[in-house]
């Protein structure tokens, strides 16, 4: 069956739709039902978006993402046969394609939209099936954004189902398919049950151990620096640093050294040697790709990739702007690509012209190469339309859609602006003939692109560092030494952003793979998110550690990455799906059926705790779920005692001198109560420090913005540190929002017992 469907159109009466004759009227016609177009979509909000720009000759309706995949409950690939695959209609989904085939089989023609990447490629193959349409036939309609120009040219271009791509995502799906289902019962039988192993994400958790092996390995040193605080007479101070000493660098590692070295620094004439002044151009960051959106959504915003894509997909899907009704407002979120329409830049140029001047604007257009391995098949991340600036469109979006809509906004118009250019002043100091001194400064000459964005690696724009007028020869006047100990730091765990940016380097996943990636191992129990960053249990240790040894593949990085470069060979029709997949399984199965006789039982180390169970007298035993440790009695399946596990922070609470102990809401947050709950109700959202008030003696709290900023402050609202102390600001922000909430549930309580009493 082909996309278009035809038919000879019937009055009721049985006749066609010609003109007949009664005895007493004269010619009258029937009229005939006017067959629409159906176009097939993802979801319902995008459903919704596009309906309105088709109009009444088109029905959209949404698929709700796949409608068949492969059994859960069996393997569902036929080896033997040419690694057929078996696909079932997934369950639930049975009104649904009842629905759809009635209506294509209503339909004039029908159009399958679903989005314009390999998986979007894949669901209309699968739809192609069901519908019984013809996948060689223009079926087949893709846009990069949900504007009318953009749905109403999809719809003038349509075009058969590329099956190299869909080969490249069948490809990936039964490859994981092999590893999660061939691996998965060898962890059950020597570890434990409910085990799984993943071909990425297995990598991605060796990333994260490896991390951890280092910053457990590091061996911290110590170091000084010594800072300066100096003057030409009567001139403002500034900043200085001692750099070196007999031409080279500052090298000292304790106080004893730091003392005997300044002693005899400040017996020395400080003269300026050289004045450098030059200007430096600080050139606009590329637009979004899904990595750089996912990091810097991580940094700026304290956004996890899995809340930032899901934010990505809202905006690109369309949001109710009033009077506008349903708009999209993002281009397409799953790209790799910097690349930009011409009508796009056009845009933004005359935007730019317009709202900040014509010094503004570059005078070629601003292009930014695309990465070595980008597939560059769809335009960056960017909005649909300029001049819906975050202002205008901010009473419609909630707090984190405008958050993120802003990034976006502010990141392109950007992108297409002028270099912010910096008078810079270099300032090279001599202190006798053994020590160099310098100092740097900068001052903002014109701000180009940070009138609108700080740039991709900072929060704030930057801040002028002033520096007196001086000349060589000039002598200057130490106003103070400041010397100051380090100690040298452990490389940082991973964090969301650094994640992110270290598997697209590393070429692991590709960019709609990452989000997943970081949710499911986490929901596995292979990894934990502490203070925003990811540590890894000790069952992702034990797990990563007998696959390195028996199936070094599965987590060596570069043979992940060489496959994910076969599976986009596959997409360009280089490479045949079914040769990459018996490469793949042959070694593998091997590897299989050795490890399964070498691996005993692995045993995980039981971490014993010192509270009793009450309920049969057992010591409980410390458990990873899948948010966090837990205690439990060892006595499982007899005695399912189960509590959550307090960690002690060691501060006394200051109500009634019990433990403040570290808890969990329902929703896994942290926050931190007395022990002595429900008796005494102390609770905070900052975490206790051990440290205390110098001014009061009270211990301190550590508060931990969105961005991974902390604040520390004392715990005693009523000392004299707290006056103008920014953290009282934040504090008032987080009552209100409590007592909205509060009032928000009391008006749904409300609300709900109203409807209890109609019904009665």
């Amino acid at each position: 069956m082909s996309c278009t469907r035809t038919g000879v159109l019937r009055g009721s009466d049985g006749l066609t739709a010609a003109a007949t004759k009664t005895k007493t009227k004269a010619k009258t016609k029937t009229k005939a039902k006017v067959k629409k177009t159906l176009v097939i979509v993802e979801s319902p909000a995008k459903a919704k978006t596009i309906e309105k720009y088709l109009g009444r000759k088109y029905m959209v309706r949404a698929s709700m993402g796949h409608l068949r995949d492969l059994p859960k409950s069996q393997f569902g690939i036929d080896v033997e046969n040419d690694f057929e695959p078996k696909y079932i209609n997934i369950r639930g989904k049975g009104d649904l394609i009842k629905a759809l085939k009635k209506d294509a089989k209503n339909a004039d023609k029908v159009y399958l939209a679903s989005d314009p990447d390999r998986e979007g490629e894949a669901i209309a193959w699968h739809l192609s099936y069901i519908l019984g349409l013809d996948p060689e036939a223009d079926c087949r309609i893709v846009f990069n954004e949900i504007t009318k120009p953009a749905i109403q040219d999809a719809v003038k271009h349509p075009r058969a189902i590329n099956i190299d791509q869909v080969d490249a995502q069948q490809a990936r799906r039964m490859l994981d398919r092999i590893v999660g289902y061939k691996l998965s019962p060898l962890l059950w039988r020597k570890v434990r049950k409910g085990l799984s192993a993943g071909r990425v994400q297995s990598v991605t958790v060796k990333l994260i151990c490896d991390r951890e092996k280092e910053i457990q390995a590091f061996d911290s040193v110590e170091y000084w620096t010594v800072g300066l605080k100096l003057r030409k007479e009567k001139s403002a101070m500034f900043d200085a640093e001692l750099t070196q000493v007999d031409g080279k660098k500052l090298d000292l590692h304790n106080e004893r050294e730091t003392k005997e070295l300044l002693i005899d620094f400040h017996k020395q004439e400080l003269k300026v040697d050289a004045v450098k002044k030059s200007e430096r151009r600080r050139k606009p960051s590329a637009p979004f790709t899904t990595s750089s959106l996912q990091q810097d959504a991580a940094r700026k915003l304290g956004f996890t990739s899995r809340k930032t894509m899901m934010l990505a997909q809202q905006l690109y899907e369309g949001i109710e702007l009033g009077r506008h009704g349903a708009t999209g407002l993002i281009t397409y979120m799953r790209t790799d690509s910097t690349r930009l329409s011409d009508l796009a830049q056009n845009d933004a140029r005359a935007f730019i012209s317009e709202q900040f001047g014509e010094a503004y604007v570059p005078k070629k257009t601003n292009v930014y190469a695309a990465g070595k391995k980008a597939q560059d098949a769809h335009e960056a991340i960017r909005p649909t339309n300029v001049t819906l600036t975050p202002e205008a469109i901010e009473k419609f979006l909630n707090k984190d859609q405008l958050k993120l809509y802003t990034l976006i906004w502010q990141r392109f118009t950007a992108s297409q602006m002028t270099a912010a250019v910096y008078d810079t002043m270099s300032i090279s100091i001599k202190a006798g003939e053994r020590y160099t001194v310098r100092a740097a400064g900068s001052k903002l000459k014109f701000a180009g692109f940070t009138a609108v964005y700080a740039g991709a690696d900072s929060t704030k724009k930057e801040k002028d560092v002033v520096l007196p007028e001086l000349a060589e020869g000039d002598v200057l006047n130490t106003a103070k030494t400041l010397p100051q100990q380090h100690f040298t730091e452990p490389p940082p765990r991973y964090n969301d952003a650094s994640l992110v940016k270290t598997l697209e380097e590393k070429e692991i996943g590709r960019p709609s793979t990452y989000a997943p990636i970081i949710e499911t191992i986490q929901a596995r129990g292979y990894v934990q998110r502490i203070d925003k960053h990811f540590q890894p249990t000790e069952l992702g240790f034990v797990v990563v550690d007998m696959l390195e040894e028996y199936f070094k593949n599965i987590v060596d990085v570069k043979f992940t990455a060489n496959l994910e470069n076969e599976l986009d060979e596959i997409a360009e029709g280089k490479v045949e799906k079914n040769n990459l997949l018996r490469e793949f399984y042959g070694p593998f199965e091997t590897t299989l059926e050795k490890a399964d006789e070498a691996i005993g039982h692995v045993e995980l180390p039981v971490e014993v705790s010192d509270v009793k169970c009450e309920l049969c007298g057992r010591m409980m035993v410390v458990k990873q779920g899948r948010f966090g440790k837990f205690l439990a009695c060892p006595g499982f399946p007899e005695c399912r005692n189960t509590k959550p596990l307090l960690v002690d922070t060691g501060v006394k609470c200051p109500k009634c001198g019990g433990s403040i102990v570290e808890r969990k809401t329902r929703r896994g947050r942290n926050f931190y109560g007395c022990k002595n709950y429900p008796e005494c109700d102390y609770t905070t959202w900052d975490q206790p420090q051990k440290e205390t008030c110098p001014k009061c003696g009270a211990f301190m709290l550590k508060h931990h913005y969105k961005n991974g900023r902390a604040l520390l402050y004392c715990s005693n609202d009523a000392c004299e540190t707290r006056i103008d102390h920014p953290i009282n600001k934040e504090l008032d922000k987080m009552r209100q929002r409590a007592e909205a909430k509060k009032a928000r549930d009391a008006e749904k309580a409300a609300k709900a017992a109203k409807e209890e009493k109609k019904k009665e």
